[in-house]
């Protein structure tokens, strides 16, 4: 009985045993260790790194150790590192000896294993803890590999100051990745944890320069090296001063620091064509900068795969300047007019509007939003495709409130805008000119994916992980009328790029904020979409500082940049555009004067490609039958405009019929409500009333609810001061037509 109880007992303490031994290691041997923070390219190149929380450079753990540094370690600290189990007995007895006989602790005797459990407990170093770290390591070769034991130590071994790990110490030492690193420069760091302060420049120098040689002598005569590698790494100088870090993405890396501390990020960018983007950049920067505009930023992405190749947030950020640390790819913006082509091809896929449909181009006013075109003037009548081309602001404020706000603006969300967070009200028709904020990096994701959507086979049924899952402007006719017309836009250096066959065709398109505050311009072609921003990041506007004469240039020089990919498909050919496939499109007759589909009245028209729905739109309303006689002939108001444009311009003008009215309303619409600020002084500020008449010359008589008030003639403006509540003016001209307009006034508060 007591034989047994004995066994028993004795079985219990060795399980005991076992479980303690089995658990004594901690799962994670550095928990709460901070690293820094390394963004690295899509080849693994490091773009830049930040400082871990502790102050120390300290990587985050590789997955390989590079064989010259394995092999100088190796060599130097632990030569049967391969066939032990974590303790040398020979070399512990070999160091206990050598220290009895030097009177002192010269030799610790501990391998690899046992250095890596000791870095991650941190505890005095005596006899007891030898013996623990002992035991700790012959459990750690149980649980890891060599290769990962070799991981841990090389990432967190000390290499002199506040750096920890090779891959720290071989940028910090020797300005490039360790697995570059000679057998001089190998060597070097092999023996720097063993003593880390003698890297410190004038400190032990000649110590660390024999240790070094020592090793490079053991791996020579090892057979690690030869003689010709053995003589040259002797030569090699020790390492000076600490280098500063490769700053190739600096808002990036930014980015990343503030996302993701601690964590190694490889990144979809190109580093040889981040670095040419960044010289153009700050090339332009610095011309720009004596103009006082003293920011711009760059973004290139990878059409097929939305992958970012090139990631600029703001130009030469060394120079520590107001706003230079501001990443202008992820700061919201004012559009400008970057939003139009999106109008366009949401119009198109609607059915709304034709390729070359006549917009009306002249003055509006509604609700006290008077848009109006860059260059002030009004054209009367403009085909989209133009009005798109030129950047035409008022045809851009009819179309959108002919589509509606809440639809477009749900159509800006899906194609990736993330800053548009306000109600269709809160922006308004405005949203089309810039009334509304976006970034960069969305802005030109966007573009990209309309190439992407061309080019897909059927955007309708991607996966939900697709990045095109959703997106809203899908329809293939439709896309490529919107690049043909923003392929038009003219180019900042003014050459005609349809005679030059080498020229890229670009679908590009700019955009300037009110105030001069934003200058975009975004472009894309089947390969590459390319958006760049300039302005001030602080918010100061410049005069002068358009979309067209900055940030046009440098779109262009970065385009020239990108290498023509070997790609075919039924949709693109050497970086451009086919036309559309059939069945992606209907057939149709278009009017050739207003773009419309064909009326009974039309004789000139094309056969054009259209979107599906274009069957949706209405024939053409400007041809007439007058006095027996076909015509175009435009309404008044945009009649006024066009033929100041186009004196080739002369419809038959009907005579005597009650439903063709010579005249026509330009302000106000019927039923506005207008509000009249009153002035400091108390007055009540006038109403300019606006009025066209296919007969300039034509004497218009006024009234304002039946009172005769004036008489123009020539320019038919009349301004009143109509008291607060309903009126109607009413204008007559010498010929017996007249025209009325109902209208609101209310009254508002004194201006101040």
């Amino acid at each position: 009985m007591g034989k047994k109880l004995r066994s028993r007992i004795v079985a219990g303490v060795v399980i005991a045993l076992l479980t303690a031994y089995f658990f004594c290691l901690p799962r994670d041997l550095f928990k709460g260790t901070s690293y820094s923070t390394v963004v690295t390219d899509r080849n693994g190149e490091l773009l830049g790194a930040r400082i871990a929380s502790d102050g120390q450079w300290r990587f985050p753990p590789p997955d390989t150790v590079p064989e010259k540094f394995k092999t100088a370690l190796i060599e130097f600290e632990d030569r049967w590192f391969a066939y032990h189990p974590g303790v040398n007995p020979v070399a512990i007895a070999r160091a206990a000896a050598g220290n009895i006989k030097a009177g002192q602790i010269t030799s610790g005797g501990s391998t690899i294993t046992m250095q890596v459990i000791r870095m991650s407990r941190r505890r005095e170093r005596n006899i007891g803890q030898k013996i623990i770290e002992a035991i700790l390591a012959t459990r750690l070769e149980l649980r890891c590999s060599k290769r990962e034991i070799l991981s841990l130590y090389t990432s967190h071994a000390p290499f002199g100051g506040n750096v920890v790990g090779l891959e720290a110490a071989s940028w910090r030492y020797y300005g490039r990745p360790p697995d570059e690193l000679s057998w001089g420069e190998a060597a070097t760091l092999a023996v720097l944890p063993n003593a880390p302060a003698e890297i410190h420049p004038g400190k032990n120098r000649a110590r660390l320069l024999k240790k070094r040689n020592r090793l490079l002598g053991s791996l020579y005569k090892h057979g690690h090296i030869d003689s010709l590698d053995f003589v040259l790494a002797c030569d090699e100088p020790l390492p000076g001063e600490p280098v500063a870090l490769p700053q190739e993405a600096h808002h990036l890396t930014e980015y990343y620091w503030k996302t993701s501390p601690g964590k190694r990020i490889r990144t979809t960018i190109d580093i040889h064509l981040q670095r040419q983007t960044q010289a153009i950049v700050n090339q332009w920067n610095n011309e720009f900068s004596q103009t006082g505009i003293y920011d711009l930023a760059a973004v290139v992405e990878d059409v097929r795969t939305g992958e970012t190749l090139a990631y600029i947030g703001n130009a030469n950020p060394d120079h520590k300047r107001p706003g230079s640390e501001v990443d202008i790819i992820r700061s919201p913006r004012s559009t400008g007019s970057i939003l139009k082509p999106l109008l366009y091809c949401a119009l198109l896929q609607d059915g709304e509007i034709l390729p070359r449909t006549l917009l009306p181009d002249v003055p509006i006013n509604i609700n006290g939003f008077s848009p109006q075109n860059f260059n002030r003037q009004f054209y009367g009548a403009v085909p989209a495709d133009e009005a798109l081309a030129r950047s035409l602001n008022v045809p851009s404020v009819h179309l959108l409130r002919r589509f509606g706000v809440p639809k477009f603006l749900d159509i800006l969300r899906k194609c990736g805008m993330t800053t548009l967070n306000g109600s269709a009200s809160h922006y308004g028709l405005s949203l089309i000119l810039g009334g509304a904020e976006g970034t960069l990096g969305d802005i030109t994701s966007t573009y990209s994916k309309l190439s992407a959507s061309y080019q897909s086979a059927d955007t309708t049924h991607t996966s939900k992980g697709d990045r095109l899952h959703n997106f809203p402007l899908n329809d293939k006719c439709a896309l490529w009328w919107t690049f043909d017309a923003l392929k038009e836009v003219n180019r900042p250096d003014e050459i005609d790029w349809h005679l030059i066959g080498s020229v890229k065709k670009v679908a590009w398109k700019t955009g300037t904020s009110f105030g001069f505050r934003d200058a975009w311009a975004v472009g894309v072609t089947a390969d590459y979409a390319v958006g760049v921003w300039a302005g001030n990041a602080q918010g100061q506007g410049v005069p002068g500082l358009t979309g067209a004469r900055t940030a046009g240039p440098v779109m262009f020089d970065i385009f020239n940049l990108l290498p023509a990919k070997e790609y075919d498909s039924e949709y693109s050919r050497n970086g451009w555009f086919k036309e559309p496939v059939y069945g992606d499109y209907i057939v149709a007759e278009v009017c050739r004067e207003s773009g419309c589909l064909k009326g009974v009245n039309c004789e000139d028209s094309d056969t054009l490609m259209l979107p599906r729905k274009s069957v949706r739109s209405e024939p053409c309303p400007y041809h007439k039958v007058v006095d027996g006689v076909r015509t175009f002939i435009l309404p008044p108001s945009m009649e006024w405009y066009y033929r100041q444009h186009h004196p080739e311009y002369a419809p038959v003008v009907p005579k005597g019929k009650a439903d063709s009215s010579p005249m026509e309303f330009i302000y106000p619409e019927s039923g506005a409500v207008i509000y009249i600020p009153r002035q400091l002084d108390g007055s009540i500020a006038g109403i300019t009333f606006n009025l066209a008449h296919r007969t300039p010359s034509a004497n218009v008589f006024w009234h304002l609810d039946s009172e005769y008030v004036g008489q123009t003639q020539m320019i038919h403006q009349m301004t009143l001061k109509p008291s607060p509540g309903r009126h109607t003016v009413t204008a007559v001209d010498d010929s017996g037509n007249s025209i009325s307009v109902g209208f609101t006034v209310a009254e508002n508060k004194t201006l101040r």
